[in-house]
């Protein structure tokens, strides 16, 4: 039966292996196309890619034991973020695949950028994330998407990405700085936005408010909110 179990588990790893090198080859494919700015066709590709690869499993499938972004283009450079996983709840074949998954999202995710849609642009950095949290390129394409998003709550998950980049980042290094420069720059942004939808809130309340109150000859106006000098507010009632 050991034999058998031994057997088994060395088929699976074959099985592993041969899905990565398939997933390689439509990931190569999909470079070529993002090189010559086919982006649906990229975007094609890299699915393919990602779906013959096996998907994340979940942390208790495997308890403990004792015992790249790589798009080659000419607007960004070719580095990739070292994908870091949780070595000792995975197998080496998992391992690949993990980095595998992370890259082919992240390139799902480019291709979204150049598509212009950055929603889905945010989803698929997102999966890349959950494979490499610390994935840089992954981290600053999500940021950059959800700073075109432009609403408080992409402001803020751009700026708490951009927080994660700072912590992962060498202080002196040139990426570091520019990340410290659009952290620095979206905060403005972030307190206009909500300022903005904490305001148009507000005034649906206040509609809702007056279509009740209507009904009684009154209006959200005759309630008057004032500070009370100890951090709350009283409320005024007046004709």
């Amino acid at each position: 039966m050991a034999q058998l179990d031994a057997l088994s588990d060395d088929e699976g790893a074959a099985s592993i292996v041969e899905s990565l090198r398939i997933a390689d080859e439509f990931k190569s494919e999909g470079n070529d196309h993002f090189r010559a700015r086919r982006w649906n066709e990229a975007l094609v590709a890299y699915r393919a890619g990602l779906g013959r690869l096996p998907k994340k499993a979940k942390p208790e499938v495997r308890p403990p034991t004792e015992d790249e972004d790589d798009i080659p283009s000419t607007e960004e450079s070719t580095d990739t973020a070292a994908a870091k996983v949780d070595q000792v709840a995975l197998t080496p074949e998992e391992v690949e695949c993990a980095k595998a998954r992370a890259v082919l999202n992240a390139n799902i995710g480019a291709c979204y950028v150049k598509l212009d849609d950055h929603k889905q642009a945010v989803e698929a950095c997102s999966q890349a994330l959950l494979d490499d949290p610390s994935y840089v390129k992954a981290l600053q394409r999500r940021a950059a998407s959800n700073e075109k998003i432009n609403t408080w709550s992409s402001l803020t998950s751009a700026q708490e990405d951009y927080a994660t980049l700072l912590k992962i980042l060498p202080p002196s290094s040139t990426q570091a700085k520019e990340i410290a420069r659009s952290e620095f720059l979206l905060k403005p942004r972030l307190e206009a936005a909500q300022k903005q939808e904490t305001a148009e809130m507000l005034d649906k309340l206040k509609g809702v408010g007056n279509s009740i109150l209507g009904n009684f000859g009154l209006s959200t106006d005759n309630f008057k909110f004032e500070p009370n000098g100890q951090g709350g507010y009283s409320m005024n009632f007046t004709r």
